[in-house]
């Protein structure tokens, strides 16, 4: 009797503690693409048309914010303003955008705070908080947008940075071999496939679920 009880308060917190890494792993995504949603309902919602997801804009977003990150006021105003002509010699070949695709980049707005934010709050509070970025963000001859998040450590200042342009969809900022060539270290772009970092590591690997799924074998064995 007391082994069995023993087993059980062993698979219970097992249980407890690696509940949480594996819910985390589920539900930590891209939260650049969730600004891109959330940009795009706003506009469905004043009966706008929605903008294509662009990754090479998005890779350019995150370029841009990290060249900027270490200049965060104290009022979370985002103090630095990359040359224009770093669009075309630093980050398009950065991203490894096919350069007879770059287009004309029709308006931007950049954010910073302090503390992370969920994209939700991120869009209302830091990237559409006067009438300057609203009118941007319902500009009617926008196509396309990308957006770009990094942190400049695990407590932050964040920055973020949307992009927009008035090319073809899927024709303008083309990222060669679809971006596979991209080594993403931080931070996080939309219209990508990889998970968003904050240099830290989220999830469960897969040698260390075979090896809860191993542990909780044995237990039920004992049980």
């Amino acid at each position: 009797m007391m082994k069995n009880n023993l087993s059980c308060g062993l698979l219970y917190f097992l249980f407890c503690l690696l509940l949480p890494p594996l819910v985390f792993s589920h539900t930590h995504g891209n939260p650049a693409t969730e600004i891109v949603d959330i940009l795009n309902k706003n506009r469905t919602d004043q009966k706008l048309h929605n903008l294509n997801d662009s990754p090479g804009l998005g890779c350019m977003a995150l370029q841009y914010v990290g060249l900027c990150k270490g200049n965060c006021t104290d009022n979370n105003v985002v103090n630095c303003k990359p040359p224009e002509d770093d669009f075309v010699e630093v980050f398009a070949p950065n991203c490894g955008i096919e350069l007879p695709t770059f287009g004309t980049i029709t308006g931007h707005i950049v954010g910073c705070q302090r503390k992370y934010l969920e994209p939700s709050l991120a869009f209302s509070q830091i990237l559409i908080k006067d009438k300057k970025s609203l009118s941007l963000l319902r500009n009617k001859s926008h196509t396309e947008v990308g957006v770009g998040l990094v942190g400049l450590h695990k407590k932050g200042p964040f920055f973020w940075c949307v992009l927009f342009t008035d090319g073809k969809a899927n024709s303008t900022f083309v990222l060669e071999n679809r971006g596979a060539g991209i080594k993403q270290k931080k931070g996080c772009y939309s219209g990508s496939n990889t998970p968003c970092s904050r240099g830290q590591k989220h999830g469960v690997s897969s040698s260390n679920f075979f090896f809860m799924c191993y542990v909780f074998i044995l237990l039920f064995k004992l049980l």
